[in-house]
């Protein structure tokens, strides 16, 4: 099985636009809960379609969807906390310094400035955005697979392959 370069790095890019966009739309505090809902969920299966009405994909078996899919969830959970975590701590900065001018504006609180404090509390960061980035593209990566099956399901249309079946033999 081949994977397309090209297609992988459109993909890519394609996610971490969303990624992006969706770390900026879930500084607002109510909306948060669905945009991160949204990017650790179904943000394949948007990308993907709006790739597939675009023409800029062609026909792609369950595998490739999954493919597909994973590396939606990674890249744009990446892109969300490259994006994400400094808007916030910005925002937490500038709200403190605001509360201290005027009494009336809430404080926006960071849990985020607790891993800013030393080293090791950023390499915990680190780690904790690489699981949770793992953890979006499996779930994504299901996205990907059950879009696959719906285009397969509407159009009719198998992609052509080696779809032979591997004997496994335990001695």
């Amino acid at each position: 099985m081949n994977i397309n370069v090209l297609l992988l790095k459109q993909i890519a890019i394609l996610s971490a636009i969303a990624g992006a966009g969706l770390a900026v739309v879930s500084i607002i505090p109510y909306i948060n809960v669905f945009s991160f809902s949204i990017l650790m969920l179904v943000l394949s299966g948007g990308i993907l379609y709006y790739m597939k009405r675009n023409n800029m994909i062609g026909i792609f078996d369950l595998r490739e969807g999954s493919i597909f899919g994973a590396t939606v969830g990674f890249v744009s959970f990446i892109a969300f906390s490259i994006v994400f975590v400094p808007l916030d701590i910005l925002l937490s900065l500038l709200s403190k310094g605001f509360h201290a001018l005027l009494s009336f504006i809430p404080v926006h609180t960071s849990f985020l400035l607790y891993f800013f404090n030393n080293f090791g509390g950023f390499i915990v960061l680190v780690m904790l955005v690489i699981f949770v980035a793992l953890l979006s593209a499996l779930m994504n990566a299901f996205t990907g697979m059950v879009t696959a099956y719906i285009y397969e399901a509407i159009s009719g249309i198998k992609k052509e392959g080696n779809n032979e079946n591997i004997d496994i033999e335990i001695r």
